[in-house]
């Protein structure tokens, strides 16, 4: 569907105009504000605590979440979905944390310093304890980053490249602290610790059989575990002994709805309080529902169509760059998206640390783009492109139109293969390239402000879901990781991006806004990071 029946559907500008909320106008409007977007090349930080505002719960306040996909796991360090992160976080905690707008605070740890290139310093809050009962130590803390980067601890972890440079922790002697080591000065050490690395009860993890780490859930969070079934729900009940103030929300259902169609339907009967994904056709419906409300912002994350460089006809620059001249990006985001997205030009975002300003997306240009295909050699080429359903705002859609704007060359045949999100990101993140599909579409989230957060796991040459393999541009982002100079390592990264464009190692679409629909019934704001933060919901 290219968006032929949604002409009676709310625009983004429309939206904006009818729900006259000078805080949605502001998250929707703006692209490059919030966000933590400094390196960390400062020496220290602290803070007593979070500045999550919450009051002791008490009452009864049940909340069900309805997400496109059920979690891939309940194991928080086994796992690169953002839907299963949305589960987890409730339940584990890291040294770090963000605000809504993406400012770091404190979490576990409750001050941070950098000692010297290659080692930074965790001091380790005492009080928090595992759902099991037992203390958090500054063991627990080295153990799970040590589990996260190093395979030879317990897992290969496809989350080690989310620490990026992080080589291991070590637990410092005479004092309630963890020592971080990293390759060289690793300049965004903290920010990534302020996004990933979250801390597992050592002890729980080593008696239990991975199975069961994987089916069950033990961390110091403001939620602990009640029930699994895997593929239908996961529920959390409130942890009455959680270190700061307990939840309000008593008891938190996780479930998932593929098509958006029944997602809506479900919030409007009253079965459920937060979906994802709310699809532009149906915005009008929940703004204007008896008992709900859309809630949207512009997102951290991109959506994007990877091509392998290392198979045919995708080893020729010109047939990629062919393949964004054929794509119409803006008629996509007008009738698929009903402006509810923004174009791409590389793989950073706008407000992000390293975005080329200089960049523009490429232009709708079919002569163009028959040309080169004509230059690539690989005239009458046959592709297929893999995309999810259900993961992400008109994923299909987008695809469906991408697919069929390259039909339009006369030298280019091209299908779609629709694909469950779970089994497609398994065959992108098991580190085997060329188990990958050659086409595909996915969406990638990057909740640290920081271009290298995206360009070295999708586009390095060793990155964990990498299309692509060149040495320049291993060069400048080796460079912007051991830089500590702010503005020459944003040099790097521009230049990264700059070299992305013109290579096109993907057809660049969209950015993603994240577009929820919440009862009226719970108090709650969407966040830039996709993080659905049951901890911050109130009962209205």
């Amino acid at each position: 569907m290219t968006g032929s029946d949604e002409h009676s559907s709310t625009s983004r500008r429309t939206f904006l105009t009818g729900v006259g909320g000078a805080a949605v106008t502001a998250a929707l409007a703006g692209c490059s504000s919030s966000g933590d977007t400094t390196t960390d090349t400062t020496t220290s930080g602290t803070t007593s605590g979070t500045t999550q505002e919450t009051t002791s719960g008490s009452q009864e306040f049940p909340v069900t979440i309805t997400q496109g996909q059920m979690p891939t796991t309940l194991d928080p360090q086994d796992h690169r979905s953002t839907p299963t992160d949305n589960v987890v976080l409730h339940t584990y905690e890291g040294l770090l944390s963000r605000t809504r707008t993406g400012q770091m605070q404190a979490q576990l740890a409750t001050d941070w310093e950098r000692v010297e290139d290659g080692r930074v310093r965790f001091q380790i809050r005492d009080g928090p304890t595992f759902h099991s009962g037992n203390d958090l130590t500054p063991a627990d803390v080295a153990y799970s980053i040590n589990r996260i980067v190093d395979p030879d601890v317990g897992i290969n972890s496809p989350q080690s490249d989310q620490l990026a440079g992080v080589t291991g922790a070590e637990v410092v002697d005479g004092e309630r602290a963890v020592d971080v080591l990293s390759d060289g000065l690793n300049p965004i050490v903290f920010s990534l610790f302020a996004t990933y690395g979250d801390v597992m009860e050592q002890a729980w993890v080593e008696e239990n059989s991975a199975d069961y780490v994987s089916t069950h859930m033990n961390g110091t969070g403001p939620f602990e575990f009640s029930d699994y079934e895997q593929g239908v729900q996961v529920v959390l009940e409130r942890f009455d002994d959680y270190w700061q103030d307990p939840a309000d929300v008593s008891e938190l259902t996780f479930n998932a709805a593929s098509e958006s169609s029944t997602r809506v339907n479900q919030l409007l009967a009253g079965e459920t309080d937060v979906i994802v994904n709310v699809p532009p056709q149906d915005i009008s419906r929940v703004q204007n529902g008896e008992n709900t409300r859309v809630d949207a912002v512009s997102s951290s994350r991109v959506i994007y169509n990877g091509m392998r460089y290392d198979v045919e006809p995708f080893d020729s620059v010109e047939f990629r760059q062919a393949m964004n001249y054929a794509v119409d990006m803006q008629s996509i985001i007008e009738s698929v998206l009903d402006t509810f997205g923004d174009a791409t030009s590389q793989p950073t975002l706008e407000g992000f640390v390293g975005f080329n300003e200089e960049l523009s997306p490429y232009p709708y240009d079919p002569d163009q783009a028959e040309q080169l295909v004509e230059d690539s050699g690989y005239a009458g080429a046959e592709i297929e492109l893999h995309s999810p359903v259900g993961r992400y705002l008109k994923d299909v859609e987008i695809a469906q139109a991408v697919v069929n704007q390259i039909n339009e060359l006369p030298n280019v045949s091209a299908s779609l293969n629709q694909r469950e999100f779970a089994s497609l990101a398994g065959e992108l993140t098991d580190g085997d390239i060329t188990t990958s599909p050659h086409w595909y579409l996915i969406g990638w989230g990057n909740a640290t402000f920081d271009a290298s957060q995206t360009l070295i796991p999708l586009l390095t040459s060793d990155g964990a879901l990498t299309s692509y393999e060149n040495d320049e541009f291993d060069s400048l982002i080796e460079q912007a990781q051991s830089e500590s100079d702010t503005e020459q390592r944003r040099e790097y990264l521009e230049q990264a991006n700059a070299h992305a464009n013109e290579q096109a190692p993907w057809i660049f679409l969209n950015r993603q806004y994240s577009v929820y629909g919440v009862s009226q019934r719970v108090s709650w704001r969407a966040r830039r990071d996709e993080r659905i933060d049951a901890y911050a919901m109130s009962q209205t």
